[in-house]
């Protein structure tokens, strides 16, 4: 989830988040066409803000490197708060600096007000990604503002950016986009009216949230079908949680309205501690899987994402993960250099 615990950036000149993943094709043409799609890590800082568990910078270096190992090229990497509000994400910038060492990485960090833009505009994130609830409810809860107010944090976030000459991009997320647990039904139209705010305030581009687990497939390509018409291609990821296991279904849904970047974490982990029932964000691994196996592209090896998230799950020791792949395992015969293959025999 988009959200935090609450009360600079180099020039992108390898890569961008965006180049060429929103030219995927619409379901009746993806069987003419290969699709592609991208699946950026947030366990690194949505999944371990939402535990007790401090994970070192030392295995948060290795997390990293078997993910990029493993093809995933948009990491999620931390959040620049006050250490005394998370400890957990206390070492942003070491974490920063080693993911900006690894060639066509694009990281990432979440940065809840200008403070934290500050921060990652010296550190040299590739992207700031600046959270907004559509629930003005849970926007005070969470964040003490109300989401107008957060709108004109990301004006002042974007004059600084542009002041400072960097090129970083600008992502804000909108998040209870499908409902909130503290505040109950979020019109469609004020999701809507939020996202062009947003966007009107100088971010990039915006993405949309369900926070609680809210949604459903229909509601999902209802939603994301208004706000590609309204937005077009700055609409440029979707973030789900499987609260009620609806995750991946979810994530099929806003693929067909032409979505191809979802964030996901490894073994499930995540949530929002000012949402109440708001439990663990889509697994990265099954993500994968499910794509793979539909001729989606990914460039992630599924076998690697489960030997890494072996190796997690020992340091979180006692956490609740999720997922079902890696109870399962891979199909006999289907190595994952063969899934798309497979897919489509």
């Amino acid at each position: 989830m988009y959200f935090l615990i609450l009360l600079g950036i180099s020039k992108i000149s390898r890569r961008t988040p965006f180049d060429g993943d929103n030219t995927v094709p619409t379901p009746s043409t993806a069987s003419a066409t290969p699709a592609r799609a991208t699946v950026r890590e947030v366990g690194l800082r949505d999944g371990l803000q939402s535990i007790a568990t401090v994970v070192s910078t030392a295995h948060k270096i290795e997390w990293i490197n078997a993910a990029y190992a493993a093809g995933q090229r948009e990491i999620e990497v931390g959040s620049f708060v006050p250490a005394r509000l998370l400890p957990q994400l206390a070492d942003t910038a070491e974490v920063l600096a080693h993911a900006k060492t690894l060639p066509g990485l694009v990281a990432s960090v979440l940065v809840p007000n200008i403070k934290g833009a500050e921060r990652a505009l010296e550190q040299g994130a590739d992207l700031m990604i600046v959270p907004l609830s559509a629930s003005h409810a849970h926007s005070l809860a969470n964040l003490r503002k109300t989401p107008d107010e957060v709108v004109a944090e990301v004006a002042r976030i974007r004059a600084l950016r542009d002041a400072s000459g960097r090129s970083t991009l600008i992502e804000s997320g909108v998040g209870t986009a499908f409902g909130c647990t503290l505040q109950g039904e979020v019109a469609e139209s004020e999701v809507l009216r939020l996202m062009q705010a947003l966007l009107d305030a100088g971010a990039d581009h915006v993405s949309l949230a369900d926070t609680v687990g809210f949604a459903d497939p229909a509601s999902v390509a209802r939603l994301f079908d208004k706000a590609r018409a309204l937005v077009g291609d700055r609409l440029a990821c979707a973030h789900f949680h499987d609260t009620r296991g609806m995750g991946l279904a979810n994530v099929y849904g806003a693929w067909q309205t032409g979505i191809t970047r979802f964030d996901a974490c490894l073994a499930g982990i995540g949530g929002c501690p000012h949402a109440p029932g708001a439990s663990g964000n889509v697994t990265t691994e099954d993500l994968v899987f499910m794509l793979e196996r539909m001729g989606v592209a990914t460039g992630i090896d599924v076998s690697a994402l489960l030997a890494l998230r072996q190796r997690v799950a020992g340091w979180l020791a006692g956490e609740t993960l999720h997922g079902t792949l890696w109870q399962a395992g891979l199909p006999q015969n289907a190595a994952p250099a063969a899934l798309r293959e497979a897919a489509t025999a």
